[in-house]
């Protein structure tokens, strides 16, 4: 009996390997570009880290066992609660805004679906220590650079903005009373994907009243900066309230960035602990989870490390955007970095392809030879099979006359090159 791998895990095969390091090296320079110092944590936390922070009903989506030293522990579902500990232990010592972000990989024992598997890898960018709109902008302009890194522009990619408190203000200026708040968030959440009536019947059966089950509605479908401004106006602090969200829209604008935003109340997130503006990338055909979520999360840290500091993030799986990319056509960009392939013409070459080898790998070329004597036609068939763009032949006259013959094999064209000039790694 074969052994496979475990349901929604997966194996990265060397094709699949450069994928993923093209993936992350892309994660990784967008974030340098931003001034982010990478970190990382344990992949194995208490579990009450989660339960704290979620409630007892997450452990049903955890890994979570009692490991040898009786400890309750899970493997991590997510960074953010490992984050606002590393955070608060060092706090006095850290210069604010800390800029972070992370590459872990996460585990969640939930039902697999596409675009949700039981492991993938996030990036998590944060920014800690600042309450004002721009660094939201930031963390915003931040995910957008990313898909546009990847060759994404705004007829593929879409990111949706809201604002928690202007979706609050409207819904108590409209007759929901505070403790329907969760709910009437909820049915915000679901109204484009469940039945306007069934989600109002999920509102009757709380106690809400008509005309505030349709202000809910009416809220769910304001769209565009002007028309939310427009609909706060009704409330004695509505400007206040929206300045945050208009400072976000045009500090995005002013980046250049204004095609790929769109202002759309329906994203409140699921997750209680957003306390602000709030946003997720689509797909423009959305035919996708959400390739990117994040928001502004200002009390998590005062309730997990004692710490009082606003903060705001995001993170982006590397399932959904590796599924995007592919649907693209976009991982064809991604190829081995071989550039060259040593062809030892016979046994008495071995010695010469060896140390021309190691020379040229002193100075940075990635190259191949094959590990066994072998006739100059099989070492061109691997050296093809390899992706090698050209080939070094190297024999008797090589050696004799000092210059190496140089094949193009995407052409079939030859050059002849010094062997001194190989040495120094000119290959051309």
């Amino acid at each position: 009996m074969q052994a496979k791998a475990l349901p929604g895990f997966r194996e990265f095969y060397p094709e699949d390997m450069v994928f993923r390091s093209h993936i992350f090296a892309t994660w990784r320079a967008v974030a340098a570009r931003y001034a982010f110092e990478e970190y990382d944590g344990p992949p194995l936390e208490p579990l009450d880290l989660y339960t704290d922070k979620s409630g007892e009903e997450i452990v049903g989506q955890l890994y979570n066992f009692r490991d040898k030293g009786d400890r309750e522990v899970a493997l991590r579902p997510e960074m953010t609660p490992t984050l606002a500990r590393m955070v608060g232990a060092r706090a006095q010592a850290l210069r604010k805004p800390i800029r972070w972000f992370s590459i872990p990989q996460l585990f969640r024992y939930e039902r697999q679906q596409r675009g949700r598997l039981r492991e993938h890898f996030q990036l998590n960018m944060d920014i800690v220590g600042e309450a004002g709109p721009l660094a939201d902008a930031e963390l915003i302009a931040a995910a957008l650079d990313i898909l546009r890194a990847f060759g994404l522009g705004p007829r593929e990619v879409q990111v949706r903005v809201s604002d928690r408190r202007v979706v609050r203000a409207l819904l108590l200026g409209s007759g929901v009373s505070a403790d329907q708040l969760n709910l009437a968030f909820a049915v915000i959440d679901k109204s484009e994907r469940e039945a306007q009536g069934a989600l109002a019947d999920q509102l009757a059966r709380a106690g809400v009243t008509k005309r505030a089950t349709d202000a809910v509605f009416e809220v769910a479908g304001l769209r565009g900066l002007f028309a939310i401004l427009q609909a706060l106006q009704s409330l004695p602090d509505g400007e206040t309230i929206g300045e945050p969200l208009r400072k976000v829209h045009d500090a995005l604008e002013a980046m250049g960035l204004a095609q790929f935003v769109q202002v759309d109340l329906t994203i409140v997130r699921g997750l209680a602990y957003y306390t602000g503006i709030v946003f997720e990338l689509f797909d423009t055909a959305r035919s996708l989870r959400a390739i990117c979520g994040g928001g502004r999360y200002d009390h998590l840290l005062q309730q997990i490390a004692g710490i009082d500091l606003p903060c705001v993030g995001f993170g982006m799986g590397d399932v959904v955007l590796g599924e995007l990319l592919r649907t693209r056509a976009l991982e064809r960009a991604v190829s081995r970095r071989l550039e060259v392939f040593l062809v030892a013409v016979s046994a008495e070459d071995e010695q010469l392809v060896l140390r021309l080898g190691h020379a040229l790998r002193d100075r940075g070329v990635a190259l191949e030879y094959a590990l066994r004597s072998g006739s100059v036609r099989r070492q061109l068939e691997l050296a093809a099979a390899r992706g090698a763009p050209r080939a070094v032949i190297l024999g008797p006259d090589e050696r004799a006359s000092g210059l190496a013959v140089v094949r193009d094999l995407r052409t079939g064209t030859e050059s002849r090159v010094p062997l001194t000039d190989l040495e120094e790694g000119r290959l051309s």
